[in-house]
Order: C-alpha cells, then structure tokens, then sequence
C-alpha cells in the first residue's frame, strides 16, 4: 500500500458513495496518510494576523483549545477570543470531514485537543524523547488508552508557500517486528505503582508500555532514523492530510504555521480492527496486551 493517498476532495462535508469510503478506511486504517491538496482550511477576515509567533506564550509549544478554554497564547481577551473562534472553527471542521468520510466513526468521534502551530517544527531545543524530527509513532506516558485510536486532522496555513515537510516511516508491524525483541515486559505491579505516584492517570496496559517503549527505541536508534525505509512527503499550503499518529511513522523536518486535531476513537469503530496496533502487537507477542 502507497503510503500517501491523495484524495480528490474538495470540501469539509462531502458527499462519497460506499466504494469511495471503503477505499479510503482501507488506506486510512492499513497505515496510509490520507492527502487532501484541494481543501484548504480559509481563515476568516482579520485571522491573518495569527499567523505570527508573537501570539504564543512563550512557554508552550502549542496554542491549543480544550472545550472553550485556550491555554498557551497570549493576547487581550478580544484577541485570545477572535483566535480561539479559528481553532474552533477548525475543530468543527475537522469532525465534519472525518465524519463524511468515515460515516462509521461519526458516532463515536471524541474530540480531543485542538492546536495551532505558530512556531517553526523545528529549532527548539528538546530531549530525544521529545525530538519530533525523529521518527516515531505517538504515545502517551501519562495517558494509557488501552488500544483506542489516536486520529489526527492537519492542515497547513502557512501564509508564504512554505510546505509542512514530514518523514513518513515504515509499516507499523516491520517497526514493531525489530523493535519488540529490545523490549521487556512490564513487571507485576509495575501498572498498579505507576498510578499510585501519579505518573499516569490510569493503570498503564502491557499495550501502552509496548507502545512507549516503541516510540523511545525507534528515537533511540540513529542508525534507524537515518537508514530505515522512509520517504519525505512535502504537504503544501492550503493542503489538509489524515492519517492514525499511533500508527504511521513520522517525522516532522519543516513548516509554519499549521492547524490539528486529534480525535480518540475506540475500535468498536474501526472498519477493520485486525490492522489496528493493538491486533498488530498482540499477534506479533502472541498475547493480550488490553485486559
């Protein structure tokens, strides 16, 4: 399967017949970014002038919107207002198009954060760990899922032609097939400890401890970043793309400017739960790894 599919839509509510979405779960669910070049996120009048740096607190990387409370920007309340009525508008959107292209999530779409991106990709000085130029799929430390989805929705706004520029990995199994053999199990107790410091919210699966230690040893491994199967994929102004973070492996090497929205879905909503990572790890380790 290509790992880019690029889709001839060109509105955030459209109209597919049954073989359309068929097609396009298939690609989306077997670990393809879905690219849409002809559906560009318009920013309303007066919205140009967030697309500047000046607006972002300084402390987050992120702006971002949860319900109607926007963390990491700066501004008077009119203008923390005005910029939190785009990202809103964004997230509606968002919702909208994965809803009309996978009729069978629209019921079971949670929402999650919304971002804006003002800043550079890259320049800022992290940890590997937190190394986004680095390959890797996204989990979360703090927040175990369980095997539920994370689907994300982007689109570059970027106001001078500049591209968002993204290192697009391997199948997620060929990743996990080279990597499980590193990774130990969790130890009894391990869940039940790490919740009682509160360093996650709820018991950690052998799923998420799979999943994180995933992520660490391909960021880890210098000779896999620069040597394993991966292509650059340059997504242009005005272009929105799709794909499951916890699944594709990616990197982001370039761009300004961006808007995301995440999306947790469970996999009673998937079209094929055998190609979610979950099924994918429990039939490389033989195990279940949710219980």
């Amino acid at each position: 399967m290509d790992s880019v599919v690029r889709l001839p839509v060109d509105t955030w509510s459209p109209a597919l017949d049954a073989d359309a979405t068929a097609a396009y779960a298939r690609a989306l669910e077997g670990g393809a970014v879905l690219e849409l070049p002809q559906l560009p996120f318009v920013l309303a009048a007066g919205e140009q002038r967030f697309l500047d740096p000046r607006w972002s607190d300084g402390h987050a990387k992120n702006i971002s919107l949860e319900g109607s409370r926007i963390k990491g920007a700066r501004g008077t309340p009119d203008e923390l207002a005005a910029l939190a009525a785009m990202i809103g508008r964004f997230a509606a959107d968002a919702k909208a198009l994965v809803s009309a292209l996978l009729p069978r999530y629209a019921p079971y779409v949670a929402q999650a954060r919304t971002s804006f991106r003002p800043q550079p990709a890259t320049g800022r000085p992290v940890s590997w760990r937190k190394d986004d130029a680095r390959l890797h799929v996204d989990a979360f430390p703090s927040r175990p899922n369980r095997g539920e989805r994370i689907l994300r929705v982007f689109s570059n706004v970027n106001p001078h032609g500049q591209p968002r520029v993204w290192r697009v990995g391997e199948p997620f199994e060929a990743m996990a097939a080279r990597f499980l053999p590193k990774i130990r199990r969790m130890r009894p107790g391990e869940a039940a400890l790490l919740r009682a410091l509160f360093v996650t919210k709820s018991p950690r699966s052998e799923y998420d401890h799979l999943m994180l230690r995933l992520h660490d040893e391909a960021k880890a491994d210098l000779e896999y970043q620069r040597n394993s199967p991966q292509a650059e994929v340059r997504f242009t102004p005005g272009t929105t793309w799709i794909c499951y973070s916890d699944q594709v492996m990616h990197a982001a090497m370039g761009g300004q400017y961006m808007l995301e929205q995440t999306i947790h879905l469970p996999l009673t909503a998937l079209y094929d739960r055998a190609s979610a990572p979950l099924a994918i790890l429990e039939r490389l380790t033989g195990r279940a790894l949710a219980a």
